[in-house]
């Protein structure tokens, strides 16, 4: 070909190149979701309006500042029944006998878990439909993730952080949806605090019982009263009775850290989608804020579910552990020597 003939150039027509199917779902299946989100927002905004607080459905509330109250509880749920009449069921933490809205809204998403789990349960197949596949999925992937957590050791009690995981889960979600929270009867369960401390005080007993079960009542309290280390002398002694009740003082902290913490991220949530929802009405700024909260959600429930299972494996770890000395190479080949050591003071894990 000479130097002078025209070259022939193809250039490719990037108009006529195709997204794929996978992402053209995913953006579909998007804003599917905003859009529902939206005309959920609007549904209830109709149905349930807000009005002053202390006054009656239907009263006429003024914008901003009254929707953005009617739009928000105290953290004092509301007490649909009071077992009790005439005491004082109005405080954050009480021992009032009542019947609030966090409680029958706990009542209704177990009830629906276990009718889901029991008809999942009662049509299993060899060759697992999509229901089936979703749910295996889920419930192994819990448990890859507790055993590389806490080594083969936590497999005993995948279940149990299984369930606190999506028990909890689905408490923490419940406060997504536009409805709960417009009306008086139902509530999110994890943004009243006495539900999250009896949450708490279920794994602070299931770690505690675990502890004596794997090591004996005996052993168990001799982790916070390690009175045998007197026998190395009264300061050895004196200085691990001293540990120990630190330790002891410790494990009452786990469960308020644990209810605490729970109930201020999802309260927290609570208060400023709330906030957000009555400022901008059923517009963009409160989608966005869902999704961020849909994910914080996820993530409590999954530190709750964690650190009860980190708690439980501390509870059943023993304090008399020998440690293995370096290998020693000599001419001979590899010998592992192993040195006595003295049982060690009771510290904290």
């Amino acid at each position: 070909m000479s130097s002078d003939q025209p070259v022939a150039v193809e250039v490719a027509d990037t108009s006529s190149v195709d997204v794929p199917a996978g992402a053209s779902k995913a953006r579909r299946n998007l804003l599917l979701v905003v859009g529902a989100v939206l005309v959920l927002n609007v549904v209830a905004l109709i149905l349930f309006p807000p009005f002053p607080r202390g006054g009656q459905p239907g009263e006429a509330c003024a914008f901003p500042v009254c929707y953005i109250d009617g739009n928000l509880e105290f953290p004092a749920p509301h007490v649909v029944l009071d077992l009790a009449p005439g005491g004082d069921a109005s405080a954050l933490v009480t021992f009032h006998p009542s019947l609030t809205s966090t409680i029958v809204t706990m009542w209704l998403i177990s009830a629906l878990l276990l009718v889901a789990a029991f008809l999942v349960g009662r049509r299993r197949q060899l060759v697992p439909g999509r229901v089936q596949n979703v749910a295996e999925f889920i419930l192994e992937a819990l448990a890859g993730f507790a055993t590389s957590l806490g080594g083969p050791q936590a497999r005993r009690y995948v279940p149990i952080f299984a369930a606190l995981f999506i028990y909890i889960l689905f408490f923490n979600w419940s406060g997504l949806i536009p409805i709960v929270g417009k009306v008086e009867f139902l509530r999110a369960p994890t943004s009243d605090v006495n539900i999250t401390i009896g949450l708490a005080l279920v794994s602070f007993a299931l770690f505690h019982i675990e502890g004596v079960r794997a090591m004996g009542i005996r052993a168990y309290l001799g982790k916070f009263f390690p009175l045998r280390e007197f026998r190395n002398g009264i300061s050895a002694g004196l200085i691990a009775m001293f540990v120990g009740l630190v330790e002891l003082m410790l494990e009452f902290v786990k469960p308020l850290t644990l209810s605490m913490r729970l109930f201020g991220n999802i309260y927290g949530g609570e208060v400023a989608l709330g906030v957000m929802t009555s400022l901008t009405l059923a517009f963009m700024v409160p989608v966005a804020l869902l999704g961020l909260e849909f994910m914080l959600n996820f993530i409590q429930a999954l530190i709750f579910s964690v650190l009860t299972l980190m708690f439980i494996l501390a509870a059943i770890e023993t304090h008399h552990d020998e440690h293995a000395e370096p290998a020693v190479e000599t001419g001979h080949g590899r010998d592992e020597a192993r040195a006595p050591h003295p049982e060690p003071l009771a510290a904290a894990h």
